[in-house]
């Protein structure tokens, strides 16, 4: 009988998750803010309608450890390495700053100093679920303050290991130095556990399980997955680490493996379920009468966290040479305290007094709530911060200011990803001189060693496009996928040069009006790829292909 309350008790939460869920969807809000509010209303703080307390936490602990597997199982040191610097060195200078700076503000204000550094580390991540979900919905992942979000918020979800053990470590008895060597001792165990599992998946693995076999029945990498994890989080619970900390081990080993494609799509649909009920659970200790009567506290609390991690991730942004209207963006994006937060905050139960628990919690529900509106206003704000305040528009490089004047006869590109190497390939055969500008300093560094005239700067911006001199070109090409900012560049380069041509990417079907609107010949990436596709498909069956249809685009 206690077995089916208990499962009355979860049907309950999960019910209630998915409607608030849906309604918060509904409000441009994440489904996270829903979940969390479900356990809110059916915990101990307003109706109590859920006893089942014991089980729904242990379905949470095992919701979070399939949720760092799953991220496991998507990270990637390629993936790292491609977003640029400023992925791995800026998102691990926004890690460390914004923890010392959150423990430096706490401790000015008598705490202690465990206490401090473990609300620092609670603070430091910002949410990827909702970052990323309001990011794709605005069409921006790929745009430059999107592309520097998605790095920052990689490096996050990594800092999680070292966060989970220095977090688990504070919770320890004795002096910061025995901390410290505490911290050492389980990073050497995490590494040790990390060791056993590589030479478990790489080498033991491949002899018991046939790759072929396992492609061929689609249960067998769901049981292997989850046999894996569970093994991994038993292994690290014993060692007294922390359960996730396993997962997550296990899951970038198993992101190498040969099981890993084949096991990223169907672990989900667990993880769904699970994670829901982790959030419902943190909810469940949310207490709305502490709210109430704190909210004095509440209100300093929300405008700290979200202009002081702005701040500090601007000032990443603009020390690896990102424009101001872009560090701007990025800051604004990624301003709020992330879902793996309450991760931390529960993992901070032997040094965290109740009372600052429930300000972690209260603080970071409520930052989540203004995500969907700061990653709306944070390009606009950027755009506004550099037109209006002092400083001006960024500089575009440092090249020889008399090689700019001298431009003429000449092709713009706009934007140095395959897309525009591909247009400086079929510039440079044509023996016409290419002029290139990007972002990435990487890039255009590679591209002034091959001998091209290129340039860092933000071509949206008239003093950047001025210096290119579009007025004296034949065209200019607009390769980067972003369409808002593809937008606002042909804007610049018709107000300056309104007679030449200008030929702009639109990856999304739905925004080439805008493009066309503003006087650019656009090639349609989806539907020149679909016809393209279709070519193809006629070219192997014998078919004859008809005309391009695209072929003026």
């Amino acid at each position: 009988m206690h077995l089916w309350n208990s499962i009355l008790d979860v049907v309950a939460v999960l019910t209630a998750a998915l409607v608030l869920g849906v309604v918060f969807e509904r409000a441009k809000q994440s489904a996270i803010v829903g979940y969390l509010l479900a356990g809110t209303l059916l915990g101990p703080a307003a109706l109590n309608l859920v006893h089942a307390e014991d089980t729904i936490n242990a379905l949470s602990e095992l919701g979070v450890a399939l949720l760092l597997f799953a991220i496991g199982l998507e990270f990637s040191w390629q993936r790292l390495r491609k977003l640029g610097a400023i992925a791995l060195g800026g998102g691990t200078l926004q890690v460390v700053l914004t923890g010392a700076l959150v423990a430096g503000f706490c401790m000015l204000f008598g705490i202690d100093a465990r206490i401090a550094i473990a609300v620092g580390a609670i603070a430091a991540p910002s949410s990827t679920a909702c970052v990323l979900r309001a990011l794709g919905d605005r069409a921006e992942l790929d745009s430059v303050h999107g592309r520097t979000c998605l790095g920052i918020l990689l490096l996050q979800d990594m800092a999680i290991v070292p966060l989970v053990l220095l977090i688990k470590t504070l919770g320890g008895e004795g002096s910061l130095w025995r901390i410290a060597a505490q911290f050492g001792f389980e990073l050497v165990l995490a590494v040790l556990l990390g060791a056993v599992f590589f030479f478990l998946i790489n080498y033991v693995l491949p002899l018991v399980f046939d790759a072929a076999s396992l492609a061929r029945n689609r249960e067998l990498p769901i049981l292997l997955a989850i046999t894996v994890c569970l093994t991994a989080s038993w292994a690290a619970n014993r060692l007294q680490l922390s359960p996730a900390l396993g997962a997550f081990v296990a899951g970038v080993l198993l992101a190498e493996s040969p099981y890993a494609v084949g096991i990223r799509a169907d672990v989900s649909v667990f993880r769904t379920v699970f994670v829901t009920m982790f959030f419902a659970s943190i909810g469940m200790l949310a207490d709305l009468e502490w709210a109430r009567a704190n909210w004095q506290l509440l209100t300093m609390a929300v405008p700290a966290v979200l202009v002081g991690k702005a701040a500090v991730i601007w000032l990443v942004g603009r020390l690896f040479r990102l424009p101001r209207r872009h560090a701007i963006a990025s800051g604004l994006c990624l301003s709020q305290i992330g879902e793996f937060s309450f991760l931390l905050a529960s993992e901070a139960g032997g040094v965290l007094p109740e009372d600052g628990f429930r300000l972690v919690v209260s603080t970071a529900v409520v930052t989540l709530l203004f995500t969907p509106y700061l990653v709306s206003v944070g390009p606009r704000i950027g755009l506004w911060a550099v037109q209006h305040l002092p400083g001006g528009d960024d500089a575009a490089g440092t090249d020889d200011d008399a090689a700019g004047r001298s431009l003429k006869d000449h092709v713009i590109i706009i934007g140095f990803g395959p897309a525009g190497q591909a247009v400086l390939d079929a510039v440079r055969s044509a023996q016409i001189q290419p002029v290139v500008l990007d972002l990435n300093p990487r890039t255009i560094a590679a591209a002034q060693a091959d001998g091209i005239y290129a340039r860092i700067g933000d071509a949206s911006q008239s003093t950047v496009m001025n210096e290119l001199h579009p007025e004296s070109a034949r065209a200019v090409v607009v390769t980067i996928p972003d369409h808002r900012t593809a937008v606002q560049i042909v804007h610049q380069v018709r107000l300056r040069a309104p007679q030449t041509p200008v030929f702009a990417r639109a990856r999304y079907h739905v925004y080439a009006s805008e493009l066309e609107r503003e006087g650019a010949t656009i090639v349609n990436e989806e539907s020149y790829t679909g016809y393209r596709l279709g070519v193809a498909v006629l070219q192997e069956l014998g078919l004859r292909v008809g005309v391009d249809p695209h072929a003026g685009e």
